[in-house]
């Protein structure tokens, strides 16, 4: 075992590890070789991991020093590239879709023009395949200089001009999943790229990494290199879907080293993929709504109303139950054609103030039966929401009956409560007393969202 004892704790470049760390309680870090392999359904993670890596024991990362940025004590809003616009490099034959700095550049001015920024989307995000395919000469990541000229420092200063932040991708392995540069070995140096460029947010991704322990200790170290640089960068991770597969993630933990964090595959425009997001997510609701709150976040990755897949009803749904589950609000669509229906619902103020209700609690799955799901969510000033779906995929509107007793933990409505439907068109149902029942019809895969809210017969109606 080989012990440096520097605080700098600066990692060099694979197969020539310059490793430094520090002794806590005695005991320098160390370095091992694991040879557990971690798979994934959904992304092959490739085994091309150095064979020696920086292993932390479990004080070598003090909580004191874990994260404390300050930052997604609201669930993240803002535009994300990846399921619209991919990994499209050909930007001879498609320069409207390829990863460009036109692409980002123009999406950013439509976020300030039409509404989006004021709406509360603020982060514009590139994802995967914007790197140039090798390091520069310092072994600095660079951006490739056909699609991006002026590079990501110059993308970052047109964001910023116009009230909007920046976020970029990079991958915990040796390789990104399209094959570009990783950060493994350079965890200090793009962490410090990021702060010099000027970027607001990090997701970083999973692919490529050879066992759970250089998972770990990857996205604990990333967390730590960002906290360093003194900038306020978000830090997305992909932590627990990567680990799941072999091992159960400890959301406590990774709560203390990230914003937010992906614990199911990617979603596609398809309603087959946001039944399985939900489906996933009350399934492990016991182990994963109590973790959420102001600074960190279950991710049930992005919103794709406004494209191809999702009929009206199901795009509905989709932001009402994003809205219920407290998720990060990250639009990939192309917002140069966008449908204004599309547009009225990722917009709707109402429906946003419970995503990014104060609180901070994300709801959960209240009951299932008879092809209806009922959600709820606390809210601040004792309000509750409230989503029925109708889950059947056959036939026309069902109807639903809601017991008022029984929501909100018996407490929402006891005595009374005002209620008010925002989803699918806004209306007050008005006053209903503790022991009554609400009659809601539903479309098939469509929402109800209820907005319930303890409040007197003499109060003020709602605006």
């Amino acid at each position: 075992m080989t012990s440096l004892f520097n605080s700098s704790s600066v990692i060099g470049p694979p197969l020539r590890l310059n490793l430094k760390a520090q002794v806590t309680r005695g005991n320098p870090y160390c370095m091992i070789t694991v040879t557990m392999q971690l798979r994934s359904t959904e992304r092959q993670l490739g085994c091309a991991l150095a064979l020696c890596f920086l292993a932390l024991i479990p004080w070598g990362i003090p909580r004191a020093r874990a994260l404390d940025n300050g930052l997604a004590i609201t669930p993240t809003m803002g535009w994300l590239h990846w399921e619209r616009f991919m990994c499209n490099l050909d930007c001879q034959e498609e320069p409207d879709s390829c990863i460009s700095e036109q692409l980002f550049m123009q999406m950013a001015e439509l976020m300030v023009s039409d509404g989006w920024k004021d709406a509360g989307y603020e982060y514009l995000c590139i994802d995967d395949c914007w790197m140039a395919p090798q390091r520069d000469s310092e072994g600095r990541l660079q951006a490739d200089p056909q699609r991006f000229p002026g590079g990501i420092r110059h993308l970052a200063n047109y964001v910023h001009s116009k009230g909007l932040k920046l976020g970029i991708y990079a991958d915990v392995g040796n390789k990104t999943c399209a094959g570009f540069p990783g950060s493994f070995g350079y965890y200090d140096i793009d962490a410090q790229t990021f702060a010099d460029w000027g970027v607001d947010l990090l997701k970083f991704d999973g692919c490529h990494c050879d066992s759970i322990q250089h998972l770990t200790d990857g996205y604990k170290y990333m967390s730590l290199a960002l906290n360093k640089t003194g900038r306020s960068i978000v830090y997305s991770c992909e932590w627990p879907l990567y680990m799941s597969p072999l091992k159960k993630p400890n959301y406590e933990e990774i709560r203390q080293y990230c914003n937010h964090w992906r614990s199911f595959a990617d979603i596609s425009d398809s309603w087959q993929s946001v039944k399985s997001i939900l489906d996933w997510t009350s399934s492990h609701q016991e182990r994963i709504v109590h973790v959420a709150g102001p600074g960190g976040w279950n991710d049930p990755d992005m919103l794709v109303i406004g494209n191809f897949g999702l009929s009206w009803d199901q795009q509905v749904t989709q932001m009402a139950l994003w809205a219920i589950m407290a998720a990060p609000l990250l639009m990939s669509n192309d917002l140069r054609n966008i449908s204004p229906q599309a547009k009225a619902l990722l917009q709707y103020k109402d429906v946003i103030a419970i995503n990014q209700d104060p609180l901070g609690k994300q709801g959960y799955q209240l009951r299932k039966a008879s092809n209806f799901e009922v959600w709820e969510r606390p809210l601040a000033d004792l309000a509750w929401a409230i989503a029925v779906i109708n889950r059947q995929e056959i036939g026309g509107p069902r109807s639903y009956t809601i017991s008022i007793v029984s929501l909100g933990r018996g407490v929402a409505c006891n005595p009374a409560c005002h209620i008010t439907q925002l989803l699918p068109v806004k209306r007050e149902l008005g006053f209903y007393e503790w022991t009554s029942e609400l009659k809601i019809r539903i479309n098939p895969t469509g929402t109800v969202l209820l907005r319930v809210e303890k409040r007197s017969h003499t109060s003020k109606s709602l605006i």
